[in-house]
């Protein structure tokens, strides 16, 4: 099992900025990929960024130029520097895990809480 702790989210300006950090504990395989996804409210979950093991990023086209996913794997930390914030950007965030042991192993999937974040206009 692996658990999954989130913090940074809050109340912001449009316009201003907050930065999501999730940290991840337990039994940590070193094939994962970390991610962000958010869920406003009456809309499906959607993918916002990932960050594998070794750095590589993908972001929704909604928030490139505007987010930033980085990762302290020392640490098993993720974060999300989001700038620019619109009110569309008001969600749920929550943090997403996926790991497997081997190349050939099943995935494992984890969800953190989610953090609310809401941008006022």
């Amino acid at each position: 099992q692996v658990q999954l702790v989130e913090s940074g989210g809050g109340l912001v300006q449009t316009g201003g900025s907050l930065r999501l950090s999730c940290a991840a504990s337990g039994s940590i395989f070193s094939i994962n990929t970390m991610g962000w996804y958010r869920q406003a409210p009456g809309k499906q979950r959607e993918l916002v960024a990932t960050i594998t093991r070794d750095g590589s990023t993908n972001y929704a086209d909604s928030v490139k130029g505007r987010c930033t996913i980085s990762r302290d794997s020392a640490k098993n930390t993720m974060y999300l520097q989001m700038d620019s914030l619109k009110p569309e950007d008001t969600a749920v965030y929550y943090c997403n895990y996926v790991q497997r042991m081997h190349t050939w192993s099943a995935f494992q999937q984890f969800w953190g809480q989610g953090t609310q974040v809401t941008v006022s206009s």
